[in-house]
């Protein structure tokens, strides 16, 4: 392994590190003994769905509560409104008009922060501990404007620590920071679970099914994340050394699950951020509507499902654009055997990743949906999702990919330097 790697290896594990420091760093004036008694009667909602995104962050009511969800929101956002105005998907493509396309999500996560800290700060107004101890220590007033700086401060220091580990590091650094948080909980749970087994809440039987989906689940993903469909191309002009007559053949691959984790984690923020805001109120009527988008309820999970398959195909067409492709195995004699070159490429391209995204968005779907709903029907009392492992594993497998290359790059490097 060259130095190289060994430094973006270290860059991305010393910056998790500080991020997981700052879980642990409380918001002034609350009561984190109150706090956390409240969210251990509220595990399998809402609100536990949301700590467990922040990696337990919310349970301690950290600087970081609110997690990277609103830089997420803000990137939905943009995104939307980059395939709907022409002018915005042009900024995006150019290189100067990309900085100030990152610059307008980085405002807009300012926004939701804010909003979401006054939601939050707002409700924990109400909230009184077992003795009937108030969650806040401050002043209400004062407690509203140090909660939703110190909030926004933690935000916006995950924003950059994503950054840095996407620039500097290794894999996506916002995908690597939800990863963290979530892996960062199991060892709580894996003792919550022996502690239930224990004292009879929990039965041995179920323990080992709950083992069973969760690696039935992670060869699933494993096994559709590999797959693709390898369309061939010959080029006229490349011909083998030992033969000039044979044809050199050549593979376009396109994978299964053209969007990644991309899709679940958006569904999460998107759904994530209406029920942050409500829950903090003491309207009846926002606290029923959160009531009905309870993580437990079937229609979150329908509401799950369906967004989940809007954003496989959205993120999909940005992604994969198979005009370029096209244009691309035209200039360097390249063609599709059967297919003409130009528009017909292009259009067979896009019919083949049109079909191959309606199983990769129905596969995303069901994993974020069906473990949950499996596991709720054994009557298990904390919350455990599909999304949860879709994210670890599919995260773990790009950051595994993107080593390899590296190892890969660095031999390319050796093997010129020697001039092979």
């Amino acid at each position: 392994m060259n130095k190289n790697l060994v430094n973006k290896i270290l860059i991305t594990i010393g910056f998790l590190f500080i991020y997981r420091l700052l879980a642990y760093v409380p918001v002034p004036g609350v009561d984190t003994a109150v706090i956390a008694s409240f969210f251990d009667s509220h595990q399998a909602d809402a609100l536990g769905l949301f700590n467990m995104f922040s990696g337990n962050a919310v349970q301690r009511m950290s600087i970081i509560a609110l997690g990277i969800m609103p830089y997420i929101t803000a990137s939905i956002i943009m995104e939307l409104l980059a395939a709907t105005f022409a002018p915005l998907g042009q900024m995006k493509k150019e290189r100067d008009g990309m900085v100030k396309y990152m610059q307008i999500i980085r405002y807009a996560t300012i926004v939701i922060t804010i909003i979401q800290a006054i939601g939050i700060s707002v409700g924990l107004q109400s909230l009184t501990g077992p003795n009937g101890n108030s969650a806040i220590l401050a002043d209400h007033n004062t407690f509203i404007i140090l909660s939703a700086v110190s909030m926004l401060a933690g935000t916006m220091l995950l924003m950059w620590i994503g950054e840095q580990i996407t620039q500097s590091g290794i894999g996506n650094g916002i995908s690597l920071i939800i990863f963290a948080g979530i892996v960062s909980a199991i060892p709580n749970a894996i003792g919550k679970t022996i502690t239930m087994v224990n004292t009879g809440a929990m039965s041995f039987l179920t323990v080992i099914a709950i083992l069973a989906l969760i690696l039935g689940t992670v060869a699933v993903i494993i096994y559709v994340e590999l797959g693709e469909r390898r369309v061939p191309v010959t080029y006229a002009k490349k011909v083998m050394m030992q033969n000039q007559n044979k044809r050199v053949m050549n593979y376009i691959p396109i994978k299964v699950n053209l969007a990644g984790v991309i899709p679940v984690i958006f569904a999460s923020a998107i759904l994530m951020f209406p029920m942050t805001v409500m829950s903090s109120s003491t309207n009846p009527t926002m606290l029923a509507f959160a009531d009905y988008l309870n993580p437990n309820s079937y229609f979150f999970n329908f509401l799950t499902f369906s967004f989940v398959i809007f954003f496989a195909f959205f993120y999909a067409s940005i992604t994969f654009n198979a005009k370029d492709i096209a244009d691309n195995l035209k200039k360097q004699g390249g063609f599709i055997p059967g297919i003409r070159t130009g528009k017909a490429t292009s259009e067979f391209l896009n019919v083949t990743a049109s079909n191959l995204t309606v199983t990769g968005a129905l596969y995303l779907g069901l994993v974020a949906t069906v473990p949950f709903m499996i596991i709720k029907g054994m009557g298990v009392p904390f919350f455990f999702g599909g999304t949860a492992v879709l994210i670890v594993v599919q995260v773990a497998l790009d950051t595994m990919r993107k080593i390899e290359a590296q190892l890969y790059m660095s031999k390319y490097e050796t093997l010129s330097a020697v001039g092979l």
